[in-house]
């Protein structure tokens, strides 16, 4: 193992008029392996959705059980029948699976080829062409590198904008052309694929004419973070705690009014409350020598829940918290673009000031924000760790 993470991230378009997606992209992490499958079933609606959500799960079962790819296909193959009208298979595939970091495998079957960035830029990567049950296959694998971006889509993305804005539609040169200039090594893959999605919905005038998915997967560096939410439940505690806290590696993060006052006391520094901030319902962040950043509590953690759960849907609140200089704001970059292994210290003392039946907040509440904001950094690949105190 390498000190290197495989980010992925994905967002889909479904066809105007329809509620469900006829793509479906299953991610799987399997000890040292991470796999991501993106099918495309024919048509769109929910034959299509039920014919690609067997497919990218019969695949990603099977390959996390080291079957081949052979086997991979011959199964689907044997399952999916083939459209007797159109005389082609229901499901197309992408499959990508990353080993340790270190190596990436690329299986394609009629979808549009995987874009490769590697240091900003279009790389080229070799294919070897198979034929298996009759379908044409393309098979790779390559040495990853820091701050690769790989970038799969369903065939959706390249007809962007046919007979309305492009002749042709978005081909994929074009597609190239607009993540080189976009390119941003600090940006998550969820955010890299919201981007061409978004690109792609423009393109289609908001009435996308067929399911359109971009999948993408960035190699990243580990980063930690370190969060302290509340204070212990035991005082004879805080120094224990504190220690613990800061022998970590990684950014530190103290969230609530106590707990800020038990870090600075323990640190033997001031607290410095911040001047201003840009955003009146979430209360004000303060400094602390040693600490990267100070927040107050429920009020800010539960903001950072709610754009948690939006990264995961459709990310359109990106723009509020990628840019806001409030704390939830703060937190929220720290949590979904840098870190990606994440140490969450709850301490379990009853709050007097969270009492007040007025505020509507309890200690049950604060837990149930804990554990919602656990599953979500852990469904966006986070290696996420819980101590409570």
């Amino acid at each position: 193992m390498n000190d290197l993470f495989a980010d992925v991230g994905y967002v889909s378009l479904n066809h105007v008029g329809e509620e469900l997606c006829g793509d479906m992209v299953e991610i799987v992490r399997h000890e040292d392996e991470l796999i991501v499958v993106l099918a495309d079933g024919l048509g769109s609606g929910v034959k299509a959705n039920i014919l690609s959500t067997l497919t990218s799960k019969i695949i990603s079962t099977m390959m996390a059980e080291n079957m081949s790819i052979d086997e991979c296909v011959s199964t689907v193959a044997a399952t999916l029948p083939v459209c007797k009208k159109r005389g082609v298979a229901y499901s197309t595939f992408t499959i990508m699976r990353f080993t340790g970091n270190t190596e990436a495998e690329i299986i394609q079957f009629d979808n549009p080829l995987v874009i490769l960035l590697r240091k900003g830029k279009n790389c080229e990567y070799p294919m070897t062409e198979r034929i298996i049950e009759g379908k044409k296959i393309y098979e790779t694998k390559i040495p990853v590198e820091l701050d690769d971006v790989f970038i799969m889509m369903s065939d959706g993305a390249i007809y962007a904008g046919v007979e309305r804005v492009l002749n042709y539609g978005w081909q994929r040169e074009n597609i190239i052309a607009y993540v080189e200039a976009n390119y941003n090594y600090k940006q998550t893959a969820k955010i890299i694929a919201s981007e061409i999605a978004d690109e792609c919905n423009r393109l289609y005038a908001s009435e996308p004419g067929d399911d359109t998915t971009v999948a993408a997967v960035q190699i990243r560096k580990r980063k930690t973070c370190n969060l302290l939410f509340g204070p212990p439940e035991h005082p004879e505690d805080d120094n224990k705690v504190m220690a613990l806290f800061f022998s970590k590696q990684g950014r530190h993060v103290v969230c609530g009014g106590t707990t800020s006052k038990i870090t600075a006391r323990y640190l033997g520094k001031e607290i410095v409350a911040a001047p201003d901030y840009s955003d009146p319902s979430i209360p004000p962040t303060a400094s602390i020598e040693g600490v990267d950043l100070v927040t107050e509590g429920v009020i800010t953690i539960a903001r950072v829940l709610d754009y948690a759960k939006n990264y995961l849907e459709d990310n359109s609140l990106f723009e509020k918290w990628g840019k806001q200089k409030d704390g939830a704001s703060e937190i929220a970059r720290l949590l979904f673009k840098e870190a990606t292994d994440i140490n969450l210290f709850v301490g379990k003392a009853q709050n007097d000031a969270h009492q007040d039946a007025n505020l509507n907040i309890s200690f049950s509440i604060k837990l149930k924000i804990v554990d919602e904001l656990r599953q979500c950094l852990e469904d966006m690949g986070k290696t996420v760790t819980v101590n409570y105190f």
